[in-house]
């Protein structure tokens, strides 16, 4: 999916990078498979300020998506892929030889008239979704379920994909786009092929207004802030941090301190994204 640029009219237009949308071949959802969507504006169920930057926005209505693609041994057709305001990646629509409709992730290639089907039996072909035991190694797959029947969790933005290495036993090991090696059951599904929308990461939005469109209010650096609101505050003009590393607002170390704590789920990982 190539990228394009405007005409510098504006400043805003200037900067702009934006994907292409060729692939893109209808501008209207399907209805029945809409959802109303609530903003939180980074709020939880207290109303507390939980996830700072976030509010505001353009209203969405949510995509009903499949990811856990159970619908087995019944082969569906590419109907559409579509714009989806929710996530980076396109999604298509699927119409499958019973009558029923859904939405999935839109792997990189799939195009209207293809051909998708789930299960141990199918392809090895772009689209499909298959237990990973099925997947031969050197594959690059994406929407990988972590748990059983829970559907895909993992490797679902744009351009994303991660690579089966091999099977062995109930284990599936991944290479994960982080560069994680990890075993996952090999029993759980995953898509072939690569997440759509490559180039999302090389889009510039040119103006902050789209950025607000988009959902995300303004980023203060905490350098300019007073000593009650940010460790980094305070001084007379400009000046340095004056602490041994940056600080989170909250006083944490800001570079390499480790935040993960999931000790259920640490042996499964065999090669960490980095090196300790």
């Amino acid at each position: 999916m190539p990228l394009k640029s405007r005409k510098p009219t504006t400043p805003g237009q200037r900067g702009l990078v934006l994907q292409t949308n060729d692939d893109i071949t209808t501008q209207r959802p399907k209805k029945s498979l809409l959802l109303p969507l609530k903003k939180r504006g980074g709020r939880n169920s207290s109303g507390r300020l939980t996830v700072r930057h976030r509010g505001g926005g353009h209203k969405r209505r949510l995509r009903a998506i499949d990811f856990k693609r159970d619908k087995v041994g019944v082969p569906g057709e590419v109907t559409t892929i579509e714009y989806d305001p929710n996530r980076s990646a396109r999604i298509a629509l699927i119409k499958y030889r019973d009558g029923d409709w859904r939405y999935i992730l839109a792997p990189n290639g799939l195009r209207v008239g293809d051909k998708v089907e789930s299960g141990d039996q199918a392809e090895i072909r772009i689209g499909n979704a298959l237990p990973l035991r099925a997947i031969p190694p050197g594959t690059a797959v994406h929407n990988v379920e972590l748990h059983l029947g829970k559907g895909g969790q993992i490797v679902r933005s744009a351009g994303a994909s991660a690579q089966v290495l091999a099977t062995e036993g109930k284990n599936t090991l991944l290479r994960l786009p982080s560069g994680e090696m990890r075993n996952v059951h090999s029993e759980c599904m995953a898509t072939v092929g690569q997440a759509s929308a490559v180039d999302h990461k090389n889009v510039k939005h040119g103006k902050a207004g789209r950025r607000r469109h988009l959902g995300w209010r303004p980023t203060v650096r905490g350098v300019v802030m007073s000593p009650r609101d940010h460790p980094h505050g305070g001084g007379e003009g400009r000046s340095p941090i004056g602490m041994p590393g940056p600080k989170t607002p909250w006083g944490k170390p800001a570079l390499g301190y480790r935040t993960r704590n999931n000790k259920s789920t640490d042996k499964s990982i065999v090669r960490r994204r980095y090196q300790r």
